[in-house]
């Protein structure tokens, strides 16, 4: 069998089994009700666009300016001749939002963890993650340990008597780094920042957390996980997305103390081999940030609209995770029912993806609900009556 027909017998196989992912293409600009190619105007719950930013007009205005100041791209890497007045500036304030004292930009958060880990750790040091980290703090930490044998240990969800263990068993280790995501994004729960970072202080350790689902979203003014504890400024390392709140275009940074930001400006491979982010998006996310430091009842909206939808799918008859996030994510179990659900919302003018395996584990499929500060109330009641509708038909409710 050829290289080609064999990929098709796969992908074949992915549509008998009811897990094959189609791709939905949207007309007009990612906002709480949009049109969909074939679709016409649906509700998005599907979005990582929690406070309505992508198509707020001072934040494309401020892409607008830098594409209009800058240009298209950078045409190279950032230590040869990428690096933009835009860049210091966007970084400036992205150390100040999350409570860093430094911060360097990526072409992605996957890209921040992944140039963190490898360039930190060597064969004396130890990686401790999170058993329910992001697939990009996994990937990252493979990566490290492929390339500086670093050592690694995986503590189970949120375990903080396991984690105490693991860093017990490698208190020899020269650096210690915690590394968890703030929010984790298909459960929707948030870290035990508190008691991670006293055991990090106790055993000498360093902590890291990927933000990409609290930065804008957590805390009163929307600073993130460590606002929401009222701990700015007390995490070692933030790695976070602008992909998300701040947004929605792309890119990630990482921040943390002075010496920091140089130090991987120096070593960090993604770094030192990817150009810079283009101006436009750079320009993109400083508006985001300054309009959400102006804006902070956008971050109130926000979870009066997930308390609000997350009460009315438990008063339906639905079972969504507990949380204080507006990841709402509605367990169902096989991936194929996920997917089936999904689709019979989309027909109903609610677009919302259904997660299988191996996003998700097996048996843990599920439907992933995402609020925006942009939806409205009316907008809320529409999805909430498409639910009962299709819950009805699949014999949830």
């Amino acid at each position: 069998m050829s290289f080609a027909a064999r990929l098709e017998a796969e992908l074949e196989q992915f549509k008998q089994q009811g897990v094959y992912k189609r791709l939905n293409h949207l007309e007009g600009p990612q906002a709480a009700r949009t049109r969909m190619e074939g679709r016409g105007e649906v509700v998005i719950l599907s979005s990582n666009n929690y406070l309505g930013l992508c198509n707020e007009p001072e934040v494309v205005a401020g892409g607008k300016r830098a594409l209009d100041q800058f240009g298209a791209g950078t045409g190279s890497v950032r230590f040869i001749c990428g690096t933009f007045a835009i860049h210091r500036e966007l970084e400036q304030a992205l150390a100040r939002f999350v409570g860093c004292e430094s911060a360097l930009s990526y072409v992605s958060c996957w890209n921040a963890n992944e140039g963190l880990v490898a360039t930190l750790l060597g064969e004396q040091d130890i990686v401790i993650s999170d058993q329910l980290n992001h697939a990009s703090i996994i990937d990252a930490i493979r990566l490290a340990k492929s390339i500086t044998k670093c050592q690694t240990a995986v503590y189970r969800h949120s375990d903080m008597a396991d984690l105490e263990d693991k860093l017990r068993a490698a208190k020899a280790s020269r650096l210690k780094l915690i590394f968890t995501d703030g929010v984790f994004s298909m459960e929707g729960d948030i870290a035990k920042l508190p008691d991670i970072v006293t055991l990090a202080r106790r055993y000498g350790a360093v902590v890291a957390m990927d933000d990409s689902h609290g930065t804008g979203v957590l805390g009163r003014s929307g600073r993130g996980t460590a606002e929401h504890y009222r701990m700015l400024g007390q995490v070692d390392i933030i790695t976070s997305t602008l992909g998300k709140a701040l947004g929605g275009a792309a890119g990630g940074f990482t921040a943390g103390p002075s010496p920091l930001a140089d130090y991987l400006t120096q070593r960090s491979r993604p770094q030192l081999f990817s150009n810079a982010l283009p101006p436009t998006v750079a320009g993109s996310a400083l508006a985001a940030v300054r309009h959400v430091e102006h804006h902070p009842e956008l971050v109130t909206r926000l979870h009066e609209n997930a308390r609000y939808f997350r009460e009315r799918l438990r008063a339906l008859g639905f079972k969504p995770l507990e949380g204080e996030t507006p990841i709402v994510p509605v367990i169902l179990g096989e991936t194929a029912k996920a997917i089936e659900m999904s689709e019979l919302l989309l027909a109903e003018g609610v677009f919302v993806t259904g997660f299988g395996y191996p996003v998700v584990p097996q048996g843990h499929a599920r439907i992933r609900c995402q609020l925006s500060a942009a939806h409205t109330r009316e907008d809320l009641d529409f999805a909430l009556a498409a639910f009962k509708r299709v819950g009805a038909k699949l014999g949830l409710l």
